[in-house]
């Protein structure tokens, strides 16, 4: 292993203490600080009905119209990768946050925080990246700010999002909607992305390369909904994998998961880098994948909308939702066992999104 990779995987607490008085690279993870930064520091101090649902957008009415709002920031590092660029990535990201309460996404705006000394070339990547992968979501990029800091205090490029979208259907869709006897279904294998990242950070020189599965998904969803299945969860597992947006959602429903382990795919090279680095796929991010909590009668009319596309291919049911005022997820392993699957603890890899 290169100097460079060994500094990018160098050993680090994996759950750091987070009783202190400084935020920590663990309170970015999507996991359990990341939660716990949001109940302690954001929510005491705008509480309101939307912000309390915890979902990735709110759904909020004007006019009579439902409306779907949301904001995003893209820090992600390096700023190009296998399968897309921190362009693509927060238009994707944000009209995916959309996506997840069936909305049909219109408008974004983007703000730009810009080192000094950052080359014209690699923003014209990124602005081209940005155009192209709007054009292709069908959403018009019509506001946004530019910001310029000093040497050594921005990496680079970071970029944050707000999206805004049309909600046509009168389902509700939410966290907290999950109910025993549910499917969960998962719309392809885990954990691309974050490996993508792993593999372009610290140049690890694949055999079999790995891209970010990184796309926008919002078709798919209104294709699932066009079916007439009653949908109670959607989530993009993007920060924390799948394993922490089940766990988001089991305890917001106040009601277990068991997930099949032989069900979950995962491709070759991405599961050997992982048991290379001692990771759990269930914990690594994804930027093009899609849970949906259905009732288990129409999970084969959602799965069959998601097969039309290519970011559904892969989609299968993957576990169930069970009756535990505990809210657990476990898993059942291919070796008849079972084990509890947690949010993650700390940060896995910094820096993902």
């Amino acid at each position: 292993m290169s100097s460079d990779a060994a500094a990018a995987f160098a050993p680090a607490c994996p759950a750091p203490l987070a009783g202190g008085d400084r935020i920590l690279l663990g309170h970015g993870s999507g996991g359990t600080m990341t939660a716990e930064l949001i109940a302690r520091r954001f929510l005491p101090a705008f509480r309101n009905e939307y912000l309390e649902a915890l979902d990735d957008q709110a759904v909020v009415t004007v006019n009579g119209s439902r409306l779907a709002f949301t904001t995003d920031a893209y820090v992600v590092t390096p700023l190009f990768f296998p399968g897309g660029d921190i362009g693509a990535l927060a238009v994707n990201g944000t009209v995916n946050d959309l996506a997840t309460a069936g909305a049909r996404p219109l408008y974004l705006s983007a703000a730009f925080i810009l080192e000094e000394g950052f080359a014209l070339a690699d923003l014209d990547r990124i602005v081209a990246s940005m155009q192209a992968a709007a054009a292709s979501a069908g959403v018009l990029l019509v506001t946004g700010d530019t910001k310029v800091v000093d040497r050594g205090k921005a990496d680079g490029c970071f970029i944050t999002t707000t999206g805004v979208g049309l909600v046509e259907h009168g389902q509700r869709i939410s966290a907290d909607r999950a109910r025993p006897g549910d499917a969960v279904i998962l719309s392809g294998p885990i954990a691309d992305h974050g490996v993508a990242i792993m593999a372009a950070r610290a140049d690890l020189g694949l055999e079999t390369p790995v891209a970010s599965d990184t796309a926008a998904l919002h078709r798919l969803v209104l294709d699932v909904l066009a079916t007439g299945a009653e949908v109670h969860c959607l989530r993009d597992p993007t920060r924390g994998g799948v394993a922490t947006a089940l766990n988001e959602i089991a305890r917001r429903s106040t009601a277990g998961i068991v997930l099949d382990e032989a069900a979950i795919a995962v491709r070759e090279p991405v599961r050997g880098v992982c048991e290379l680095l001692g990771l759990d796929p269930l914990y690594v991010a994804n930027e093009g994948k899609l849970l949906a909590i259905v009732p288990a009668a129409d999970a084969p009319r959602v799965v069959g909308a998601m097969h039309r596309y290519p970011e559904g291919r892969g989609a299968r049911v993957v576990g169930e939702v069970v009756e535990d005022p505990t809210a657990l997820v476990s898993l059942r392993t291919t070796v008849g066992g079972r084990r509890i699957v947690d949010m993650l603890q700390g940060e896995q890899l910094p820096r993902i999104c």
